[in-house]
């Protein structure tokens, strides 16, 4: 069916878009538009807004954005052809006409989806006659009860090759086999495919059952069978269960990934209703597009055995093509030798919500994979994680995303193996706040020292000493960053030498017997002038300064001056290395490195204006 775009914008004119939102949503008049709390996220306030006008949503909390076919396809989980025609239906708008192929076709999905539902009530009769006995018999011993049972239309297919044929005869054997209901054999009559198995309907997010899943009663191979590929059913495109879901995943703000049906459905059991499952495959990238139009880090469940494990982390290299700006996946390693079943068994809801509580980023699962694959004793070793990683990134389709990715593994592996901080780490250390285990500056670099001569702001300059001059007790912290540090002006060089030889002999040094010191020395004129300094606008030069507050903001300005000149001196490397290659890494780098610049520049400002708005 060909859909023209003037056809799709009158069906967008026809549809008022605050009455179709409002059959889900209550919503409340803000002049020319409606709000509601976003149905996309969890909020108390109302951020969502529907502009009749425009014809479109939008969420200023989450940014969920679309008009009425994506209010379909994103709150519904309609497929985008099936919330058209739901829509033309309502306007009473006629669909283009589908040609020959196509209108066949459709009926003949029409007339599958038929038989689906006859054979869903039909192995739901089994179960409760007399062959279903052993079906009820586990379905008790997995603690399953009938409410639930009823609630995911669990049935049994008896061990018959011919019963299921029999009571659908109407329908004839060639859609049954066409349904996968039926294996055809050449030269045989056809078989029931699905004997002495516990039926597990698969449905599509509208809730009509495309495929079932059978699991073996007794003894035999394979422990989990499904239906094939048909007309209604492509395994790597369905998730079990995403039609009771995808509702509950809006409500909760998550969609968890298991494993199989029974997660699923153990899941439900113990109330968390937002999990769905591959069908007896990895997950694919079509599966991991359906997550993401319903979340947008969907949390992948898998065992903690090595095949689960295994699965976890190719789930991750398929997703690493489709990521985006606020679009990933995170995970849950469950304890080793359970499953989900196992664990809210034993647990309950809050044995599962114990481990969802702080999930595992992609970047750390794809980081500790790697690092674990083999021994990293050697150069070669260290060389073999950086391809490998190297590799990962370059699968990544968005630049930004790749970026960054590339600048966090390059951090990590620095750390990790060159016993040398990344540039990027201190910023998350942030200042040195009362209270907090202090850690010292690490060494300037000789490459560093040479900026700094020049490189540090005189302001800064003054406004530390000025504070060590009032804050003696913070020299012996920072002796060992200050001494490493060039300053233009020598007089102030020799000073805090002075001033630190000065608090490393004498422990309990104070204000009072430090300023007793200095008017007997060569420093004493400095010294007056520079504790004159409440120009300076630092918290740490003010005389009615909050002594924390002050200190804190010290040892933050310390930090700056250290960072400061190490980063300019790592940006005109990367620049000078930028002219001479033009490679990809050497640009990613400056503009790394930049962007670090432009944040010291920042905190910088902060120490001076956060100060004059507390005056």
């Amino acid at each position: 069916m060909s859909l023209s775009p003037a056809f799709l914008d009158e069906l967008r004119a026809r549809t008022l878009l605050s009455a179709l939102v409002g059959k889900t949503l209550k919503l409340t008049k803000k002049g020319r538009e409606f709000a509601a709390c976003c149905p996309f996220h969890s909020e108390k306030t109302p951020s969502f807004y529907v502009n009749d006008e425009k014809g479109f949503y939008h969420c200023f909390g989450c940014g969920a954005h679309g008009d009425a076919i994506r209010w379909m396809t994103d709150q519904r989980g309609l497929p985008f052809i099936e919330a058209v025609k739901e829509l033309a239906q309502a306007a009473g708008m006629e669909l283009p006409a589908p040609d020959a192929r196509e209108a066949a076709r459709a009926e003949r999905a029409k007339s599958l989806h038929d038989v689906m539902a006859a054979a869903a009530a039909w192995f739901e009769e089994q179960y409760a006659g007399l062959s279903g006995n052993a079906a009820r018999a586990y379905v008790e011993k997995r603690g399953i009860s009938e409410k639930a049972r009823k609630a995911f239309g669990l049935g049994y297919a008896p061990d018959s090759k011919s019963a299921l044929r029999r009571a659908l005869d109407r329908f004839g054997d060639a859609m049954l086999v066409e349904a996968g209901l039926l294996i055809e054999v050449e030269g045989k009559e056809p078989y029931d495919r699905f004997r002495d198995r516990l039926m597990i309907p698969i449905r599509d997010p509208r809730g009509r059952v495309i495929a079932f899943g059978g699991r073996i009663i007794g003894q035999g191979e394979p422990k989990y069978l499904n239906s094939p590929d048909t007309p209604l059913f492509d395994k790597g495109r369905t998730l079990y269960n995403l039609d009771r879901a995808a509702p509950a995943a809006r409500k909760a703000g998550r969609m968890i990934v298991v494993e199989g049906y029974m997660d699923v459905i153990a899941l439900a059991r113990a109330g968390i209703e937002e999990a769905v499952a591959p069908l007896g495959t990895a997950l694919t990238e079509h599966q991991i597009e359906r997550l993401w139009r319903q979340v947008d880090a969907p949390l992948l469940c898998f065992d903690g055995d090595a095949a689960g494990q295994k699965a976890a982390f190719r789930a991750a290299t398929r997703a690493l093509p489709g990521l985006a700006p606020g679009r990933s996946l995170a995970f849950l390693t469950l304890p080793a030798g359970q499953d989900p079943d196992d664990l809210v068994k034993s647990g309950g809801r809050a044995a599962f919500e114990a481990l969802a509580v702080a999930p595992e980023p992609l970047v750390d699962r794809l980081w500790n994979h790697e690092g674990a694959a083999e021994p990293l004793a050697t150069p070669e070793q260290r060389a073999g994680l950086r391809k490998r990683l190297n590799e990962l990134v370059a699968a990544i389709a968005d630049p930004d995303v790749r970026q960054q990715y590339q600048a966090e593994f390059r951090a990590r592996f620095e750390t990790q193996f060159l016993q040398r901080p990344a540039l990027a780490r201190p910023f998350a250390r942030g200042p040195f706040r009362p209270g907090q285990r202090w850690e010292p500056p690490r060494p300037t670099s000789a490459e560093a020292k040479t900026v700094g001569s020049s490189g540090i702001e005189r302001v800064l300059v003054k406004g530390v000493v000025a504070g060590l001059l009032r804050f003696p007790d913070m020299l012996t912290r920072h002796a060992e960053a200050l001494h490493s540090l060039s300053f233009g002006d020598p007089l102030v060089a020799r000073l805090i030498d002075s001033l630190i030889d000065l608090a490393l002999d004498e422990q309990a040094l104070d204000t009072e017997r430090l300023h007793t010191i200095l008017r007997a020395s060569e420093f004493d004129a400095l010294a007056r002038d520079l504790l004159r300094a409440d120009s300076l606008r630092f918290s740490f030069t003010r005389k009615d300064a909050d002594p924390d507050r002050a200190r804190a903001d010290l040892g933050e300005a310390i930090q700056v001056m250290i960072e400061r000149p190490e980063i300019e001196a790592a940006l005109q490397a990367a620049t000078e290395n930028l002219k001479r290659s033009l490679d990809e890494d050497a640009l990613s780098e400056q503009q790394r490195l930049l962007e670090m610049r432009v944040e010291i520049d920042r905190r910088l400002a902060n120490l001076m204006q956060d100060d004059e708005g507390a005056n």
